[in-house]
C-alpha cells in the first residue's frame, strides 16, 4: 500500500473549528503578506492563496470589511472585487494556461463556506480530467506546486500587472 502524507494539513483539520477570529480578518492585520500568501492588496479587497488549494493557483478574493452575505458588502467593495477577480483571471489563465477557471462564492456554512462569517470569492484554474481517481476516489489532491512558489509567481504578475 502506498501512502502520501500532508502533515502540513493536520493542523488547520484539527483546529479549524475551534478558531475564534476571523482569519481574513487577521491575516491581512499582521502585515506579513508573504508568510500569509497575500499577493496582493487593494484599497477594499485583498487577494489570497488558498493554504488548502484544490488546484495550483487557487487565489480567493476577499473584502476588507468583515461581512457575511455578499447583500451586506458596500457597493464599492463589490465592484472593485469583481475587478480584481477579472484580474486574477487573466493572471491564471497566463501562468497556468489552464482549460477553464471556477469561480464562486459559497455563502454560509450549508454552502460549502470554510469561512462562513467573512465572504470571499474564489477563483480557481482547471484542466480537464484535474478530477483524477486520486480526488474522486483516494479523496486525496496531487498538486504539481508547492505554495512559495505559487506566492511568487502570482505576486509578482500583480506586481508587474
Amino acid at each position: 500500500m502506498d501512502y502520501l502524507w500532508s502533515p502540513w494539513r493536520y493542523s488547520y483539520v484539527t483546529t479549524a473549528e475551534q478558531a475564534t477570529d476571523c482569519i481574513f480578518c487577521a491575516l491581512p492585520a499582521e502585515n506579513r503578506d508573504a508568510e500569509n500568501y497575500i499577493v496582493y492588496r487593494g484599497r477594499l479587497n485583498f487577494v489570497i492563496l488558498n493554504r488548502f488549494p484544490y488546484t495550483s493557483g487557487h487565489l480567493m478574493v476577499v473584502p476588507y470589511e468583515h461581512q457575511p452575505i455578499l447583500e451586506a458588502v458596500a457597493e464599492d467593495t463589490l465592484v472593485e472585487m469583481i475587478l480584481l477577480v477579472r484580474r486574477t483571471e487573466g493572471y491564471l489563465r497566463a501562468n497556468y494556461k489552464p482549460d477553464g477557471l471556477n469561480m464562486g462564492i459559497n455563502v454560509g456554512k450549508a454552502a460549502g463556506a470554510g469561512v462562513a462569517g467573512h465572504i470571499h470569492m474564489h477563483v480557481l484554474p482547471r484542466w480537464v480530467a484535474d478530477a483524477n481517481f486520486m480526488t474522486s476516489v483516494g479523496e486525496t489532491r496531487v498538486l504539481p506546486e508547492d505554495l512559495q512558489v505559487t506566492y511568487e509567481k502570482l505576486s509578482r504578475a500583480f506586481k508587474n500587472g
